[in-house]
């Protein structure tokens, strides 16, 4: 994948110059996707969702290299961004309920996933194994273990029927609902570092709330075409919760979207961001 290989290009220097090449690269491959697989075709939203957050995770992974160090960085967070890309690879790869309708859902969406879940797994090495030293595991101390077990809990009733194979259906709504709030335990992290923010994990931060708001904005308009076995008459609970999951993403990272763009703006691409934070216990 051409993510791998930007990593190690990258590498050599450090994350000020890198940045914008990474951002150009891969808004070339999302506008080739979108032009010469898709065919300009709305589903191909979704591809672009998944393609921005194999990004996302590239830029943090280029960081991790640069520096030789994973502080800043929680592993919570990506322990549960491993559970949300693995249970909806376990049906985005042989089922089509929840796929685009272009020929980018037939390859490219699955294979971006697949990326981003090795870019994953390696930073999961880098933090537990690799450059533990630098890894600030007193500060990641929120628990992640009750929220994976609520969302899979509420993806088992609250599933939609896309699939028309309930296990599956409800592991892809458990990588919808652990895929929203992935996000609390880096925002734990920041602010028991006192909400300095360095730019490379700013970038990744970024890139994952344009990947959420894809998304977000995919299934809104495919909203009438989600289908589950309702509870009650006229109330579609599936794509209520599904909406409610991207909408949920959104407020956790509207602060630090605001101060992003004022960030980015003011000082370029390798901006610092320090986050207002109050003081924690």
């Amino acid at each position: 994948m051409f993510a791998v290989g930007l990593m190690k290009t990258m590498a050599k220097g450090g994350v000020s110059n890198e940045i914008g090449i990474a951002y150009g690269i891969f808004a070339v491959g999302i506008l080739s996707v979108w032009h010469f697989v898709a065919n300009g075709e709305f589903s191909a939203i979704l591809t672009m969702s998944v393609m921005c957050q194999a990004l996302a995770f590239a830029t943090l992974a280029i960081g991790c290299m640069s520096k030789t160090s994973v502080a800043g960085i929680s592993a919570n967070s990506l322990i549960l961004e491993a559970m949300s890309l693995t249970c909806r690879l376990s049906s985005t790869t042989w089922l089509n309920g929840y796929l685009p309708v272009d020929a980018s859902g037939d390859f490219i969406f699955q294979a971006s996933d697949i990326c981003a879940l090795f870019l994953v797994f390696w930073l999961i090495y880098q933090l537990l194994v690799a450059q533990r030293h630098t890894y600030q595991e007193d500060a990641d101390s929120l628990p992640v273990l009750p929220f994976a077990l609520v969302c899979l809990v509420l993806a088992a009733i609250l599933h939609a029927d896309m699939n028309s194979r309930p296990l599956f259906d409800a592991l892809w709504m458990a990588g919808t609902l652990i895929g929203s709030i992935s996000v609390l335990p880096q925002l734990w992290l920041i602010t028991r570092n006192g909400g300095v923010i360095e730019a490379s994990m700013s970038h990744f931060i970024a890139m994952m709330a344009v990947s959420r708001a894809l998304s977000g904005i995919f299934m809104w308009h495919a909203r009438y075409d989600v289908t589950c076995a309702q509870y009650f008459e006229s109330i579609n609970h599936a794509i209520w919760a599904i909406l409610a999951a991207h909408a949920l993403n959104i407020v956790l990272l509207a602060d630090f979207g605001y101060h992003y763009i004022k960030a980015v703006a003011q000082k370029g691409l390798c901006a610092t961001i320090e986050l207002p934070v109050v003081d924690m216990v």
